[in-house]
């Protein structure tokens, strides 16, 4: 039995550009799902790990990314940062983020203290909270960032006492003029604010599952257009030569 089959460039070129492009994206986004799995062993490994002491002299950190950290020093009061857009709980309200100076150095951290809800009737008014005076040592999770989350435009620079989207670390060091470990420390210890300030902070969404979903789609794209450049081409091919009449 002969199969008839139509053959047509156009289509051809069409059905390799669209296996070739989901072949692509699939990989990438098994790639991003692969990095994000080890970003969730490195997580679960640092946070169970006892705490690395963050020193006064300048230093690499990504070796403390997703770990437990420790660091001495005093909090620079009169400089709090508030991230909007960050609700708890269902609730509308901000993460206060704000610089430490490491003990016998200028060297400074960003801690993220905690989430505080934001003022319903006044979005600029900021319920007070306890700040700690002199020396103290705080614990907490080594972040690359505060967290992201959309808006429109460029990243507001970051002032004292700022309510804003995002904060970029670079930004940060240059209008609090003083330097910065490359870090943002997720507090987890207490330090008399637990009453207003809440530390109960998410677990990390990675999204694994979202890029495995991903590449199955752009896999089955690929698969798809082949499966359909062979179909149409059969029926086109059965339909150019019937079958002789007996």
């Amino acid at each position: 039995m002969r199969i008839a089959f139509r053959f047509k460039p156009v289509a051809f070129i069409a059905m390799l550009a669209l296996v070739a492009l989901g072949i692509a994206l699939g990989r990438w986004q098994d790639r991003r799902a692969a990095e994000k799995e080890a970003i969730a062993a490195q997580l679960a490994t640092g946070t169970g790990a006892a705490p690395i002491e963050l020193g006064p002299e300048p230093r690499s950190t990504a070796p403390l990314m997703y770990h437990r950290v420790r660091v001495t020093g005093t909090f620079v009061r009169d400089w709090p940062i508030y991230l909007d857009n960050r609700p708890h709980d269902g609730r509308a309200g901000f993460v206060v983020l704000m610089p430490f100076q490491v003990e016998g150095s200028p060297m400074h951290v960003l801690v993220a203290r905690g989430w505080i809800p934001r003022d319903p009737s006044d979005r600029t008014r900021i319920a007070p909270y306890p700040t700690p005076t002199g020396t103290v040592t705080v614990e907490g999770v080594a972040k690359p960032g505060a967290g992201h989350v959309w808006q429109l435009g460029q990243p507001q620079a970051p002032t004292a006492g700022a309510i804003v989207q995002n904060v970029d670390l670079d930004d940060a060091m240059r209008t609090l003029q003083r330097p910065l470990h490359y870090l943002v420390l997720e507090q987890t210890s207490r330090d008399g604010s637990e009453g207003a300030l809440v530390r109960d902070w998410p677990k990390a969404d990675l999204g694994i599952d979202k890029h495995r979903g991903y590449a199955f789609q752009w896999y089955a794209l690929a698969l798809m257009a082949f499966l359909f450049f062979l179909f149409t081409g059969l029926r086109s091919g059965s339909k150019q030569n019937p079958k002789p009449n007996r």
